[in-house]
């Protein structure tokens, strides 16, 4: 069976590297075709009792993405109008050999007024200043993806969207519109093993939960809503989102072991900018919950605050250092533990989070090493993921690296996938 994996595995990458080749015998006008090959693998390590295979990642990857603008006499050409496409084709050995078409994005943009763009169809979207950790930004997220070693473009989900960008004289607006609500990709056993409290423990295969998706209807479109405005070097932003909290957190049934995503409503600003020879962020977001407006319900998430300060900067010789502090707070906390029955879990009014990047280039930036590091003083927790790449010569990049969680609580954030430690390395071809 492992000689059998190694042969898809070669024979997709051979297949692939004819686009490499075949893409020269078109013609210039036909849109050129772009991506890159990958094989990527990451075994466990450590201890691990959840009935998880040896390795969280064992797959062979193909992107390829092509654009293009269209140009003459017609409409389309006058609005400056563009199409994108991206698409990975992944042969996937933990999920038993199958070849997964994963379309990243398909989307057109024009132009119909001089203030405006628009874009429709699937794209990646993102805001807010955060690095790895989202205050504003609600779009969703793969964690599954984060945790296994895949590189950081996978972190983030694509949505089918409607997207209206306004540039009048004093601000810009960015409106978005999804009709379809799409969620996190959170542990949930299968792949990384997480904390159950329906089992009271870290459980893999055996999860025992269920979660329910909100129903496709009018009332349950997602709108996101985004305004900002340049001050000199500075940039202030509001921003406003409409929707379910993309992490399923609230029960609906106990006794059916059934969570699902609850109504949010999140309302926050943001300012970055130059701060002592560096670059400065600070951000804050206010979480209202209306499925449990007072707090007293104890299988609902309470509204909650959210506050984010980080700041970094370019030290010499290519060397850059970041730092951020995190606090998330608990609203209606009184009613939160009045509610609780006595075999209940009991999270914190306050958690805290510290984060550290470090960011070192060799070798005239051929070489790149990077730690980052999340702590936890509240939670008692911490994740840290060190890598480095190298890029011998155009095109290729080798990356090595690790992610490591480990908690003195297996009920907290990282604490919950300690037993998802592993290594990984990516080998990537470009073209």
């Amino acid at each position: 069976m492992a000689v059998l994996n190694i042969l898809k595995i070669l024979c997709l990458s051979i297949l692939l590297l004819a686009v490499e080749v075949g893409r020269y015998a078109y013609s210039s006008d036909f849109p050129k075709i772009h991506g890159f090959l990958e094989e990527a693998f990451a075994p466990r390590v450590g201890k691990d009792d959840t009935r998880h295979r040896q390795f969280n990642m064992a797959e062979a990857r193909a992107q390829l993405k092509t654009n293009h603008y269209f140009i003459g006499n017609n409409i389309l050409a006058d609005w400056q109008t563009f199409v994108k496409a991206r698409c990975d084709f992944v042969l996937d050995i933990y999920e038993g050999g199958k070849v997964i078409t994963d379309l990243r994005e398909l989307n057109v943009s024009f132009t119909p007024l001089d203030i405006a763009d628009i874009k429709v169809g699937r794209q990646v979207l993102t805001w807010g200043t955060g690095d790895y950790l989202f205050l504003n930004d609600l779009f969703p997220k793969d964690y599954v993806s984060f945790f296994i070693g895949r590189d950081d473009e996978y972190l983030k989900i694509p949505n089918d969207a409607f997207r209206l960008m306004l540039y009048p004289e004093w601000f810009n607006v960015d409106l978005v519109w999804i009709p379809f609500f799409e969620p996190d990709t959170v542990p949930s056993g299968y792949r990384v093993s997480y904390f159950d409290t329906f089992q009271g423990k870290i459980a893999g295969v055996t999860a025992e939960r269920d979660v329910l998706m909100p129903a496709k209807k009018l009332s349950n479109f997602v709108y996101a809503a985004r305004i900002y405005r340049n001050f000199q070097a500075y940039e202030a932003a509001f921003y406003y989102y409409r929707g379910f909290d993309p992490s399923p957190k609230s029960y609906y049934d106990e006794q059916a072991h059934q969570l699902y995503h609850e109504r949010l409503d999140s309302y926050g600003a943001s300012l970055r900018g130059p701060v002592f020879w560096g670059i400065g962020n600070i951000e804050a977001a206010y979480y209202y919950s209306p499925d449990d407006s007072v707090g007293d319900i104890r299988t609902i998430q309470n509204s909650r605050m959210k506050y984010l300060a980080g700041y970094e900067k370019d030290l010499s010789n290519d060397f850059k250092m970041a730092f951020q502090y995190y606090l998330e707070q608990t609203l209606d906390y009184r009613q939160y533990e009045r509610a609780l029955l006595p075999m209940d879990y009991k999270w914190k009014e306050y958690r805290h989070t510290i984060t550290n990047r470090m960011t070192k280039f060799f070798a005239d930036q051929t070489v790149k090493i990077s730690i980052f590091t999340f702590f936890s003083p509240s939670d008692l927790d911490v994740y840290t993921r060190p890598s480095i790449s190298w890029s011998p010569q155009d095109g290729w990049t080798l990356t090595v690296g690790a992610n490591l969680p480990w908690g003195k609580d297996s009920l907290t954030e990282f604490g919950s996938v300690q037993k998802n430690k592993n290594v990984y390395a990516r080998l990537r071809y470009s073209f």
